[in-house]
């Protein structure tokens, strides 16, 4: 199935339902490096001949697939709307759009009000151009 497009218009009216997903996609993604970094000290505890309690490796592996869990719903809800999920430590999300004969993305992150800006679907994040989308300009 082709994509959907979206006018700027349409794009910033969607972010009421975007906007919540991105936001807990972001928290569960610090959450989840946190839990890894920990895990892995309790790993190499392990391998230095460490003590650890019985389960606490298996809860904490449980935790891990716990966030991990609940961030892929989250970009897969954002995903099911229409809009691309780009990075998840930063909430970045593209919208696919038209400008004249082009696809583009209209570009958005969490913390951003609104969506202002796009780029050509080659360019990404660093290309980011103000809207509107000129295709004469």
């Amino acid at each position: 199935m082709p994509p959907r497009y979206f006018t700027p218009d349409e794009a910033n009216e969607l972010l009421a339902a975007v906007r919540p997903f991105a936001e807990r996609m972001v928290e569960h993604r610090r959450t989840l490096v946190r839990l890894q970094r920990k895990h892995a000290a309790l790993l190499r505890a392990v391998a230095g001949n460490g003590g650890l309690r019985p389960g606490v490796l298996a809860a904490a592996q449980q935790r891990i697939e716990h966030e991990t869990a609940a961030l892929a719903r989250c970009a897969e809800a954002i995903q099911e709307l229409g809009a691309v999920v780009k990075d998840l430590e930063q909430g970045l999300v593209d919208f696919p759009a038209r400008r004249g004969d082009e696809d583009v993305y209209l570009c958005w992150r969490v913390g951003e009000d609104r969506i202002g800006f796009w780029h050509g679907t080659e360019e990404g994040f660093a290309g980011r151009r103000p809207l509107p989308l000129d295709p004469d300009g």
